[in-house]
Order: structure tokens, then sequence, then C-alpha cells
């Protein structure tokens, strides 16, 4: 039987899926394609068309998209990372879109400016925007963890996870949201877990 193939290095997004795989706990190849030339390169774009790092082949599947795969490969291979109910399952698809619509395109911001841009031509206005707009979605992540240890059910599961994975870029610059206890709790929990050690690992 082939082993699932994970693309991506882990210094970029395409952590989100090598935590994802590595919490799932099956074997599979890790092939450490950079967003560079690695992504467009004629090979890689007949797996993922977009250029773009993560994706995923398992078996006859061909996935792009860190939230998809890491939802795939929960409710594949995961157990009881994946909800177990139609409910609990909507919850785990809202809070991932949630993450790429709400925290990541703020994020996003304040990571061009900080990790990719030189010192003098940074946007400062433009900094301190993006991480007053972040403000908002996190009092709404601070409320849903206010009276529940999870996202979802009574567990560490694949919405805690995409969560999580989303906002692991806000550890590498100038971000801080200690003052939402709960966030904060959640969030240590979170990047605590081996999986993300052993993702963090990989080239």
């Amino acid at each position: 039987m082939n082993k699932p193939k994970l693309y991506g290095i882990s210094a970029s997004r395409a952590i989100r899926a090598i935590w994802g795989i590595e919490e799932v706990g099956i074997d599979y190849e890790h092939f450490p394609v950079n967003f560079g030339a690695d992504s467009k390169a004629d090979d890689y774009l007949k797996i993922n068309p977009n250029g773009r790092i993560p994706a995923l082949i398992d078996g006859d599947l061909q996935l792009f998209e860190s939230m998809a795969i890491n939802l795939y490969l929960a409710k594949k291979y995961g157990g009881s990372l994946y909800p177990s109910n139609p409910q609990d399952e909507a919850l785990a698809m809202q809070w991932s879109v949630w993450a790429i619509s709400e925290i990541e395109p703020l994020q996003m911001q304040i990571v061009v400016q900080m990790l990719f841009t030189p010192e003098d031509r940074r946007n400062p206005r433009l900094v301190e925007s993006a991480k007053k707009g972040l403000h908002r979605p996190l009092k709404v992540l601070d409320a849903a963890l206010s009276e529940n240890e999870w996202l979802v059910g009574d567990r560490f599961s694949v919405a805690d996870l995409n969560v999580s994975a989303v906002m692991l870029l806000l550890t590498r610059i100038d971000f801080s949201y200690s003052e939402y206890v709960n966030v904060q709790r959640w969030a240590t929990a979170c990047y605590a877990r081996p999986s993300l050690a052993r993702a963090q690992a990989r080239p």
C-alpha cells in the first residue's frame, strides 16, 4: 500500500498540514517543496496547479489547501480528532473557514511587512491597523473558549488544530494576545502537543 505523500516545507504555511499528518500519526512520505521555484516546477504543478504549498496525494486523491488537507486526514485517519456527529462536524468546518477568513488576512499583512519587507520600506501604519483589526476576531475566539477547554467537544480536535495552526504565524511576529486569557491558555495547550514539535523538526 502506498504511503500518503505530503509536499511543503515546515518553515511555511505548509506547517499546518505537516502538523496535521503528524497528529493523526500515520506513516507518510514528506517532500520538502519550497514556496519559491520548487512550487512552480512543471512536475509539481501537476500536483497543485496553483503553484502553492502544501499538497497531499493519498491514493487517487490529490488535494491542496491546508484546511481541506487536515479535515480529510482527521476524518480518514484521525479517530477522535474528527467530530463524531454532523453538528460538531459543521462547527469544525466553521472554525477552519473562520481562521482563514478572519485571522489570516490580517495576520499576513503583518507577516509580509515584518518578515519579507526591508525595514526601510515597511508601512508601520499598515502593521498597526492589522494588529488592531486582529482584536475583533480574538475577542470572538476568547468568548468561545470562555466556558470550554476546546473549540468543539471535550477534547482537542481538528477544529483546534486548524485554528491554532493558522495562528502559529503570530508567534513569529511582534504580536501578543496574552490579554485574551482563554486564547492564551488554549494556544499554549495546542502548541505543547508533541505532534507540532515533530512537524517543526521537518525540513
